[in-house]
């Protein structure tokens, strides 16, 4: 459904005229019967600026309600400065009248800044709210195409978000933090609503302050607090809180020169605040919700920050975050931090008061999902029966990112191929959803046709440029880069800024304050692609290793033999086998299958050459399997199982695969690798490892050893 921004508007105009007869209702209610006669006399004398005077037959005997009636008749959307210009006058004549009397001895009238401080509130509270509703309730799935964009509450599919744990660094990858909830059962957890996320848990009495989210990245954590900021924006939850303030950490890391008091920081990004001239927020419920610690490039020293306690005080953006977050500024305040789990530990854990950690779709959730997104049943019945034939597929999808990747690349398969073969690899699936970006960039920007060749050179150059920034920028670490990041990679500001506009699924550009630039992209599995498709073509067009550190050679090297292909896969193997934390699987699984040439065929126009064969494959297919028969980890065992998939060899599931049907597996004589293959086989299973009985297979302690992460998998071993 697209998002008209005139039907916006028309929406907030007619929220706002819904809102206005009650707010000037809760103004007058305050009102004593002398103030209120008051009020009516200047309607009908000197309501100000120049509005029409209301005739006194249509205020006489008037309670509160006939007078916004006749108010709001009169004055329309005017009616609420109307009735603000006549209060000041009430105020300040009561202010002279409180002159006069203390001067005289006699009492003076009832105040009414009471009621201007209490107006001001809810008009700030209403400007706020609707303008986060304007924020957050369009979505855009993936990066914005320009003008297209859905409903949040129509395509939102509930998150399983878990209780439990602490604050702890997990430096594993990812891809293996989600095939390894993916192989989990159903365990006793707490499980939280979004809506819940500070409320304490059933016998428990301490109030929850700080609450960290953790979750691997593309996992639905910013728009899980977009749909708590969303839900009381509109009314539906939380209404106790009085304010929500949600904030990026991308936008606060371009502030990392600036001083700013608390106050001054909440007045820089939510002006209404500024303008209904809150300078306090020590009395009212108060909610920060800071998203993307992971992103954060603030220095969060928390052991040499000094203490700060006063909110109007300026500092730098980090003792602000680490005053707020321990607890010293604004101590009734409640912080949502949310991150992926690689940068949990950048919190100390006195400071957390829940840790909560966002799981994902289940199995349920996932088909729930690509029904929303494919209004056509047969259709959507024929992508999720698709996605469960391929077990990596279907692991990949616990991931909310990935299934829109898969539902953008399955939906253009169909149109356009009738009949035709569904992606079954990661590798296949992501040279089609760049395929269908080139696609897009050839029809909507270049004013081509669906049958056009999709690569022109400037679509080459665009992708040559992206693959290099997404290749430096991964063997950093970076996920987020910032002008000076793509200036090393030798990028232009302006090329980035094009490529942003054009490549919109799969590159992202956001100003934050002063115009600051901020990219990345859409995920860090197509960042790992890029990266590995960069390495691929720079091999392939000049036989430079990019994966071995480049150093300066003398003339006589320049004329030796270049690496081949082979030797190069080799190498790949090699280096990610040597990684403690798994940081290059992926990137190693996708490196391998665009050696494939149908995967190649694919690529046909972005490949000028090729530099592979079917013989270059089957011998990184053998090099694999030989090092399957060492006693490597199970990781990296299973890491190397998936390779093998993108390779398309299965022989050695299969033959085991066989066995087991067959009855006739001895597992007293299996070879490491074919050890390795059953464990692969058993945690690739779409069945529950609830119980695992461990006397089907062996009793020896090698077995035990071997099949010690199908034991770790369960809820219990036989």
């Amino acid at each position: 459904m697209q998002c008209d921004r005139s039907h916006v508007l028309m929406f907030y105009k007619r929220e706002m005229e819904k809102a206005l007869p009650v707010q000037l209702l809760h103004m007058l209610e305050d009102l004593g019967k002398e103030e209120l006669e008051c009020f009516q006399w200047y309607l009908h004398n000197e309501p100000g600026d120049d509005f029409m005077t209301i005739k006194k037959c249509h205020l006489e005997n008037a309670d509160r309600r006939q007078t916004v009636d006749v108010m709001v008749q009169a004055y329309s959307d005017h009616a609420m400065e109307v009735a603000r210009s006549i209060l000041r006058k009430i105020n300040k004549s009561q202010s002279e009248e409180k002159e006069t009397n203390t001067k005289y001895g006699r009492p003076s009238a009832q105040d009414a800044s009471s009621i201007s401080s209490e107006e001001a509130l809810q008009e700030c509270q209403f400007k706020l709210k609707s303008n986060l509703k304007e924020k957050y309730q369009c979505v855009f799935e993936g990066i914005a195409k320009a003008g297209e964009s859905t409903l949040l509450n129509q395509i939102y599919t509930e998150l399983y978000i878990a209780e439990g744990g602490i604050a702890e660094v997990n430096y594993e990858h990812e891809v293996r933090q989600i095939e390894t909830a993916s192989r989990k059962p159903d365990r006793p957890e707490t499980r939280i609503r979004q809506e819940d996320i500070f409320k304490a848990s059933p016998g428990r009495d301490k109030l929850i302050r700080t609450v960290l989210t953790k979750g691997v990245s593309g996992i639905g954590k910013t728009v899980l607090t977009q749909k708590y900021t969303l839900d009381w924006a509109e009314d539906k939850a939380n209404q106790d809180i009085q304010f929500i303030f949600p904030f990026t950490f991308r936008k606060l890391n371009v502030l990392k020169e600036e001083k700013f008091s608390l106050v001054e920081l909440v007045h820089h990004f939510f002006t209404e605040t500024k303008e209904a001239g809150i300078c306090s927020f020590e009395d009212f419920q108060v909610v920060f919700i800071f998203d993307g610690l992971d992103e954060c490039r603030l220095p969060l020293d928390f052991h040499k920050t000094t203490i700060l306690t006063d909110p109007r005080k300026s500092t730098s953006v980090d003792v602000l975050l680490i005053n707020l977050i321990r607890g010293e500024l604004l101590s009734s305040a409640h912080l949502w931090i949310t991150t992926r789990p690689a940068a949990a530990n950048q919190i100390p854990p006195k400071c957390v008061g829940r840790v909560t950690e966002v799981k994902g779709f289940t199995d349920p959730q996932k088909e729930e999902y690509f029904r929303k997104r494919f209004r056509d049943e047969e259709r959507a019945s024929r992508i999720i029966s698709h996605i469960k034939t391929s077990r990596n597929l279907h692991i990949m999808c616990h991931i909310p990112v990935f299934c829109w990747i898969t539902a953008t690349v399955l939906e253009d398969v169909l149109e356009t191929r009738e009949g035709g073969q569904l992606p079954k690899t990661l590798t296949e699936m992501y040279i089609h959803f760049l395929v269908v970006q080139a696609k897009v960039k050839k029809v909507k920007y270049d004013g081509g046709a669906e049958t056009d060749p999709h690569w022109s050179p400037e679509s080459r150059k665009m992708i040559e440029s992206l693959g290099k920034l997404a290749f430096g920028q991964l063997q950093k670490g970076n996920l987020i880069f910032y002008e000076s990041d793509l200036t090393e990679c030798d990028i232009d500001i302006r090329e980035a800024s094009v490529y942003s506009g054009v490549f919109t699924q799969i590159f992202k550009e956001e100003r934050g304050l002063y115009q600051d630039k901020v990219f990345c992209f859409i995920h860090l599995s197509v960042q790992e692609f890029l990266a590995a498709l960069h390495v691929y073509l720079t091999f392939v067009s000049s036989g430079v290793n990019l994966l071995k550190k480049q150093q300066p050679k003398p003339w006589s090297n320049l004329f030796k033999k270049k690496i081949s292909l082979k030797s190069f896969h080799q190498s790949a193997v090699n280096k990610a086998l040597k990684s403690p934390n798994g940081h290059l699987d992926l990137f190693l699984r996708f490196f391998l299958g665009l050696s494939l040439q149908t995967n190649q065929t694919l690529l046909q126009g972005l490949l000028t050459q090729t530099g592979s064969s079917s013989q270059t494959s089957q011998e990184t297919v053998q090099y694999i399997k030989k090092k399957l028969s060492k006693n490597l980890s199970s990781e990296k065992s299973i890491n190397l199982f998936h390779c093998l998939n993108e390779l398309n060899d299965r022989s050695l599931v299969e033959e085991i695969q066989q066995s087991l049907k067959s009855g006739s597996l001895s597992t007293d004589k299996l070879s490491p690798a074919q050890w390795s293959a059953l464990v692969f086989i058993l945690l690739s299973s779409e069945k529950d490892l609830d119980v695992f009985d461990l006397k089907k297979y062996s009793a020896s302690e090698e077995a035990l050893l071997r099949l010690l992460p199908l034991v770790k998998a369960s809820n219990k071993a036989l």
